[in-house]
């Protein structure tokens, strides 16, 4: 055993640690935002480090932090310069509640040398969400291994199931340096109300023997990865929820095959849900790494959009391609209203359902992006009633009167104005 995190539990409580940062990246952390300042949404210094790994991939680790009065949902852009060449990430991370931390990483397989880290860039828009309520049990169980591995336990302090989420934490060292970012193992469902888990997560093997202690412990989900590829004088947009690395996504010259490289470097096997637009009712896909098939699932969400979804084995790397795209077909536009949200509308502007479900389907309308809150608009006062000419326009929207975007327009002029609250 290597310690116990029980042991440091005062030492926990205070997570505004004065850290030592490398000196090889003493020039980067001065540009990086001092977390002593009135700044409401940041990465503090000493918990923005770039490492190279085991598979001697460059990875960038950070902590955003909220300091607003209402939850957000953060995106960040990575740049790093390698040589003369700059290369930038974008990451869009989970709901991201008031007075919470969440933890990142993002891999650079491009970077070869000794690269230059710059700044990062956050930006973000308000939404509507409450704090995931599983809490890290602080007691003799919650354990650093001799490896440098972490076991503990978690608890459902809610009153509901939960589903999809995982653990996670900034790993330090015995200087108190930042070294990695760290996830549970398996994502947890099923979570029931009251339930306590075991947990574990693994540092990456590279910095296994310098680790001391994990810190910033945060509920999130996958990070959503956002790629840009060109394809026949077009860009085509990929978004996917994974820990395992894609990287160098390219179509071939006929745009009908989509290739990565892959590097699936954990101890267990992991999955991929890949999200791009459809060309045609008719793509099949097919998965293959390295020409051997891979089981997948193919379906489309409540947007219209392609989700392709598999699971790759134990410590795997190679070239993932996915057959199957219709060069011919035209970009099919993405649906704004998902068909069981119009049915809420209709019955809500006839009064068959509360304003409640009404606004919890905006909820679900702001949380996927549909509607988009300017962050810089901040509402105090809640107002509770929605003016008579909202459900005029459900009725409107309901029998094709009026379109999806000119509803949404409606809707979004009222919660910025503060006419509907985003608590």
């Amino acid at each position: 055993m290597k310690n116990s995190i029980f042991s440091h539990l005062t030492f926990f409580a205070v997570f505004s640690l004065i850290l030592i940062i490398p000196t090889a990246n003493a020039d980067v952390w001065d540009k990086v935002k001092d977390p002593s300042e009135p700044v409401d949404v940041y990465i503090p210094s000493h918990e923005y480090v770039g490492f190279f790994d085991s598979n001697e991939i460059f990875n960038v680790v950070g902590n955003v932090k909220n300091n607003l009065n209402y939850p957000i949902i953060p995106t960040v852009t990575i740049s790093v310069i390698d040589d003369t060449q700059k290369f930038t990430k974008t990451v869009q991370l989970t709901s991201l509640v008031s007075g919470n931390e969440i933890p990142f990483k993002i891999k650079f397989p491009e970077i070869s040398n000794i690269p230059f880290l710059e700044p990062a860039e956050i930006s973000f828009q308000k939404t509507m969400t409450t704090a995931i309520p599983i809490d890290v049990i602080y007691d003799e169980t919650l354990i650093v291994h001799d490896d440098g591995h972490l076991t503990g336990r978690i608890v459902n302090s809610g009153t509901e199931t939960i589903s999809d989420v995982e653990i996670l934490a900034i790993i330090h060292g015995y200087d108190n340096e930042t070294l990695d970012m760290g996830e549970s193992v398996l994502p947890i469902n099923n979570f029931k109300p009251g339930e306590i888990r075991d947990f574990s997560m693994y540092p990456d093997p590279s910095i296994a023997d310098d680790v001391w202690y994990y810190s910033c412990f945060a509920v999130g989900q996958d990070s959503i990865i956002i790629l840009n590829v060109p394809r026949n004088d077009d860009t085509f947009k990929i978004r996917y929820e994974s820990s395992i690395l894609l990287s160098y996504p390219e179509f071939n010259l006929q745009g009908t095959i989509l290739s990565f490289s892959l590097i699936q470097g954990w101890a267990f096997e992991n999955y991929i849900n890949l999200e791009f637009p459809r060309y045609s009712e008719n793509e099949s896909f097919q998965v293959s790494l390295d020409d051997e098939y891979i089981n997948s699932i193919q379906s489309i969400d409540d947007f219209g959009n392609w989700h392709v979804a598999f699971e790759v084995e134990t410590q795997s790397e190679g070239t993932l391609s996915i057959t199957g795209f219709d060069p011919q077909g035209e970009l099919i536009e993405p649906i704004l209203i998902p068909e069981w949200i119009q049915n809420d509308v209709s019955w809500w502007s006839t009064g068959q359902i509360p304003d409640s479900e009404f606004l919890d389907d905006i909820d679900y309308l702001i949380k996927n992006q549909i509607i988009v809150i300017p962050s810089q608009k901040i509402i105090d006062d809640l107002q509770q009633q929605i003016p008579s000419w909202v459900k005029n326009n459900a009725g409107w929207l309901a029998d094709g009167t009026i379109d999806d975007e000119t509803f949404l327009q409606g809707i979004q002029y009222l919660i910025k104005e503060g006419i509907i609250q985003i608590p």
